[in-house]
């Protein structure tokens, strides 16, 4: 992998491929890391999660959760 950060002075760069990566399928992005650093990622509400679990799921994630603190009662004793 090449992986490298420029400051362009014009609109046009010129790009030198690896010989190992002719042939094949290549991605090429361009990307601002100022613009990257100044997005915070949204927080996102409890509620907003409201009837994203199955069922199913729920009932496991609680068992787990369950599972997990009577675990931990029992190293604390």
């Amino acid at each position: 992998m090449v992986r490298t950060v420029i400051t362009p002075n014009k609109s046009e760069i010129q790009l030198s491929i690896p010989q190992e990566y002719i042939g094949k399928e290549i991605e090429i992005t361009f990307l601002s890391l100022e613009e990257l650093a100044q997005k915070p990622k949204p927080k996102i509400k409890l509620s907003e999660l409201a009837g994203k679990l199955s069922h199913s799921t729920a009932e496991a994630m609680l068992k787990h959760v369950e599972e997990s603190r009577n675990e931990w009662d029992e190293r604390t004793k």
